[in-house]
């Protein structure tokens, strides 16, 4: 009872944090609520986004921001096409030691050692690079030298990625893909908020961002997010989802069969329920229901299906068929 009586508190304390990220977040960014509610679910959730939009959006902003408030130690890595793996988990040097003249080997330690890592333009260097973050990403430790660090806690990497300018860049492979929880689509601002933006950034700016929680208080978040109850029935309902994305499942509806040439792995029902549970209670509720699945379904299936050909000559994209499979998979009452 003790227990629930401080996750109870817990959890109030989170829904008073929530709003206050979202208002320091609100004096430099104009908009994008749903992005800022999808990037913090992610994090409480212990998963890493991978955001795409076209540039001039205010992605990096976004993330330097939210690094800010929280009391992150944040680094941005630009990814360039000569950027290479040492870059980001860092180097060995020769140390000479004057007392002695000896010399000896240092690590020295990379970007990647921090609480958020801001990969910007993830697509822009080649696959070798890209999977230096595979590992820090996945078991939040870097091995080099022949020694294996572990990476202070909380650890969450966002990547972003520009959709339209294809030209020298690497697609990210499947399996560094499926590392992300969240695909988030960062869309153009509305007609009056490209114009509050206009207004707001071309003038000195006059505001001040305040901490609203540690590194220590967002890991004890992430517990409580996995301690809050989920029924048998939302978590058939996720995996009926992710399942159903799999052409090669006798009970994938006929347009997935058509439509699809891989679908979604585990990870995307464990994602959907992880991302439910949160949003539950930064919602206030207890525990989570189907809508809260339905919501966090599109992020987290839209880099985890592979679409064929067929889809690409009806002009279908991973968008429609989750919309459409959300229609098609009915939860049980």
């Amino acid at each position: 009872m003790t227990e629930n009586n401080n996750d109870l508190q817990a959890v109030e304390k989170l829904n008073e944090s929530y709003s206050k990220i979202k208002s320091e977040i609100g004096k430099v960014i104009i908009g994008q609520d749903k992005v800022i509610e999808q990037l913090i679910i992610a994090l409480l959730s212990a998963g890493h986004c991978l955001l795409v939009g076209v540039p001039g959006l205010a992605k990096t902003l976004l993330i330097s921001t939210l690094a800010n408030i929280l009391e992150f130690k944040f680094n941005r890595i630009q990814f360039t096409p000569d950027l290479m793996p040492s870059d980001i988990t860092g180097t060995e040097i020769i140390e000479e030691d004057r007392a002695s003249g000896g010399r000896s080997f240092k690590f020295v330690k990379g970007p990647v050692f921090a609480n958020a890592i801001l990969a910007d333009e993830i697509n822009r260097t080649p696959p070798k690079t890209q999977a230096a973050l595979l590992q820090a990403m996945q078991e939040h430790e870097v091995t080099a030298a022949g020694e294996t660090f572990k990476l202070e806690e909380p650890f969450f990497v966002l990547a972003t990625q520009n959709p339209i300018e294809q030209e020298g860049t690497y697609p990210l492979p499947e399996a560094q893909l499926d590392r992300f929880m969240f695909n988030i689509f960062v869309d153009y601002p509305s007609e009056t908020e490209e114009e509050s933006i206009v207004k707001a950034t071309t003038v000195a700016p006059n505001y001040k961002l305040n901490k609203v929680l540690t590194g220590k208080e967002i890991v004890e978040f992430q517990q409580l997010v996995r301690r809050v109850p989920v029924s048998d029935h939302l978590i058939e309902y996720a995996v009926s989802l992710a399942r159903a994305t799999r052409p090669h499942n006798d009970n994938s509806p006929d347009f997935i069969k058509n439509w699809v040439s891989w679908g979604a792995g585990p990870r995307a029902s464990q994602y959907m329920i992880l991302a439910a549970k949160t949003r539950a209670i930064l919602d206030g509720r207890p525990t989570p229901g189907p809508e809260d699945v339905r919501f966090a379904a599109l992020p987290v299936l839209r880099h985890r299906i592979v679409t064929s050909f067929n889809a690409e000559a009806d002009g279908v994209d991973t968008a429609v068929i989750v919309e459409k499979l959300l229609e098609t998979v009915k939860a049980k009452s």
